[in-house]
């Protein structure tokens, strides 16, 4: 391994707590975060998706993502269906090998892998990691009705940290990959990419700095100088041009962008449908601009040399429908068809509060949802700034917000996803909702979370106690087999601690009851012995067997619920309970 790998790959492990793992294991976890990050608008934990051990027919990593959510239950498709009406998919495969060359017989592997992933009946043996994917896979494809867009995506990334020179034997080893999985006939694209040493080290500055464009804005008006804001402009930004803005180089779209967006795509409904038809009709298209109300970009950085526009560190805070639509129809939209485009560049939090407010006033948005993802972030965000060094968590109220702050652990950044699952799995007792239901979740952001009178000591205690899971999942000291009721542990440990009924989120009470939970929280011993205990009371709820219980269930909670609630002798298994093997 070359010496900036190297390096790239010891930062990492520092800021993601690996230092436990093996360098083949951590170098598993850097590829996996290089690579499938890439294609996700929040953080993930790379445990989900490392899969590299015995039986993992040569993949090492392997993620499957549905309308921009990673998915790790065979359930959640049917929640996806029903809230959607579409299956948007990609499955990501990752090789990662330490050595300094690319190998054929590596290639083939890989590849063969991956296809007998997609099998009927496989021919090689599954780990329990890879069983459980395949059942995703499956009830993807029962629901094959659903892929209005298209067949699933295929890609997969080998990585070495040699240098991929395109010799002639790899190429077409390549190739025959791409052929191989392209048989199947149950892709609509298939990509297999090779990523040396320098392709790296890209991902590694692409993964730490804010997305940049470069556009042409010929079209344009400038606006008048306004308190806050550097500078503004009005005008019609072709649409060739603005798909720059809102896709990746592989024509993706940039899912982070939209991270602002309050109402996220809401699928062809009845207005996106007839935007969509505008497009495709030949006589209607170039009146597009008159008949959109545009969108509106909020850029950290921007820099002009005549028409050619440098943006970075952007949002689009309102236009998330055009943007989609535009995305669908991005084969047959060309120069004739323009985009009524508002681009603003200002760091001032307020400013961009109120524009985000301002141009989200549809029907599709409650005024409790607008205030909760503006004022209520901000004030989690200075809490959470207010703890030491040592107590401190990073709540990331705008995307990447922390990827090139350097001198934090990674793994200590919260994003509003994963606060909102650990805080409904916690206080709303609803952990079957974390995964499978958590647009159900965020229907209620406003009023049953996020609410303006809510002390913020919970949301803390639900971050902090996602974060210590995760550092004892991550370093080992808890079995992964209690992963996949990683919510179900969160909510036994606060039943546990904090008895139901729980008391409301603007009390004095639960503000009084979480503090000293969270000093257990952060005591190691106490935190080991409390998600040990949690974790017990699970596999009780469960019969023994996670695989097969019904995790993920109003009925499951009330079990568990029923179980961790502490007896009149005390709390139940008081004694340190270690995982089995």
């Amino acid at each position: 391994m070359d010496r900036i790998t190297k390096s790239l790959l010891v930062e990492f492990t520092t800021e993601q707590n690996l230092e436990a793992l093996p360098e083949d294991k951590q170098f598993e976890h850097f590829a996996a975060f290089l690579t499938i990050g890439r294609s996700l608008s929040e953080g993930f934990e790379t445990s989900d998706v490392v899969v590299g051990s015995g039986g993992d027919t040569g993949i090492d990593a392997l993620a499957i993502i549905v309308n921009g959510s990673l998915i790790d239950d065979a359930a959640a498709i049917a929640e996806f269906v029903d809230r959607n009406g579409y299956l948007d998919v990609s499955f990501v495969f990752v090789q990662a090998e330490r050595s300094s060359s690319f190998e054929t017989a590596k290639i083939g592997q890989f590849s063969y892998g991956a296809q007998d992933f997609f099998k009927d009946k496989a021919t090689l043996p599954r780990g329990k990691e890879i069983a459980k994917l395949a059942k995703i896979m499956t009830a993807i494809y029962n629901e094959s009705s659903k892929f209005k867009r298209g067949n699933p995506i295929c890609r997969l990334y080998y990585i070495t940290t040699g240098t991929w020179t395109g010799d002639q034997a790899l190429e077409a080893r390549r190739k025959a990959a791409i052929d191989d999985i392209s048989a199947l006939r149950i892709f609509r694209s298939v990509e297999f990419v090779p990523v040396d040493a320098e392709g790296i080290q890209r991902l590694n500055r692409e993964s730490r700095n804010s997305v940049s464009r470069e556009f042409d804005f010929a079209q344009k008006t400038v606006v008048p100088t306004i308190a806050g804001v550097t500078e503004a402009y009005v005008g019609l930004l072709p649409a060739p041009e603005f798909l720059r803005l809102i896709e990746d180089e592989n024509g993706e779209m940039l899912r982070g962008i939209f991270y602002d967006n309050v109402r996220d795509w809401q699928d062809f409904n009845a207005v996106n449908a007839e935007m969509r038809d505008t497009l495709e009709s030949g006589k209607d298209r170039a009146r597009f601009a008159l008949m959109n109300n545009g969108v509106t970009v909020i850029a950290k950085t921007l820099r002009t040399t005549a028409n050619r526009f440098y943006i970075e560190d952007y949002q689009v805070v309102n236009g998330c429908q055009t943007s989609h639509v535009l995305h669908d129809q991005r084969a047959s939209v060309d120069a004739t068809v323009m985009v009524p485009l508002r681009l603003i560049a200002t760091r001032d939090e307020e400013v961009i509060g109120s524009i985000v407010k301002a141009t989200n006033r549809q029907t599709e948005v409650r005024e409790e949802q607008l205030l909760a993802l503006s004022d209520f972030q901000k004030k989690l965000e200075s809490y959470f700034n207010a703890f030491d060094d040592h107590e401190r968590l990073y709540y990331e109220r705008r995307s990447r917000q922390y990827n090139n702050v350097g001198g934090i652990e990674k793994t200590r950044i919260v994003t509003p996803g994963s606060l909102i699952r650990a805080f409904a799995s916690m206080f709303l007792e609803e952990p079957h909702r974390a995964t499978r239901s958590y647009r159900r979740i965020l229907d209620r952001v406003g009023t049953d979370l996020f609410a303006p009178g809510d002390k913020l000591e919970p949301y803390y205690v639900a971050a902090l106690a996602s974060y210590r899971l995760e550092y004892l999942f991550r370093n080992q000291l808890l079995d992964g087999m209690y992963r996949a009721a990683r919510y179900e542990i969160l909510l036994a440990v606060r039943v546990a601690e904090i008895p139901p009924p729980v008391s409301k989120m603007n009390s004095n009470e639960i503000e009084r009851l979480c503090k000293p939970l969270i000093e257990k929280l952060w005591d190691s011993g106490n935190s080991e012995k409390l998600f040990a205990s949690a974790s017990q009371l699970v596999l009780k709820a469960a019969g023994g067997d996670l695989d097969t219980a019904p995790l993920r269930t109003e009925p499951f909670t009330e079990t568990l619920i029923r179980l961790a609630r502490p007896t009149a002798k005390g709390k139940p298994n008081p004694h340190r309970v270690r995982s089995p093997r």
